[in-house]
């Protein structure tokens, strides 16, 4: 090998393993969701909450029964998405004040207001961030 390839390898070595650390811290912040906690909810209540409040009647919640209604959107993959009802942000503050008071967010929206409890939101909204993209 010619002297001046040899002194370019290092670098070059160098530059192919940041691109590799760069990309793996990438993928790993994409699928972390660190807005997304909800420090008193439980899942297993949520789903519970869930079909009290009846909310399987308008949308598909998957792992809840008989939710699979099509009146509002499906709530698949709901970590996952960046919006609720298209302007807040998806964080934990934004989804528990929109499933209490939707109304408030957006008058006129087809989610009625239920007189979601708070502890309630807080589990609905805990099991809700449990459903991800695999």
């Amino acid at each position: 090998m010619r002297r001046e390839t040899l002194l370019k390898l290092p670098a070059v070595i160098t530059m192919i393993f940041c691109l590799v650390v760069l990309t793996a811290c990438q993928e790993r912040a994409a699928n972390t969701s660190p807005n997304q906690v909800v420090p008193s909810g439980d899942p297993e209540r949520g789903v519970a909450a869930i079909q009290a409040y009846g909310c399987g009647t308008c949308h598909t919640i998957p792992g809840v029964p008989g939710a699979i209604a099509t009146v509002g959107p499906p709530l698949d993959d709901w970590a996952d998405r960046k919006y609720i009802a298209g302007s807040l942000s998806n964080d934990a503050e934004n989804l528990l004040f929109w499933i209490r008071f939707p109304q408030s967010v957006e008058p006129g929206t087809a989610m009625p207001d239920m007189g979601v409890t708070g502890q309630d939101a807080n589990d609905i909204a805990a099991y809700l961030y449990t459903l991800r993209r695999d």
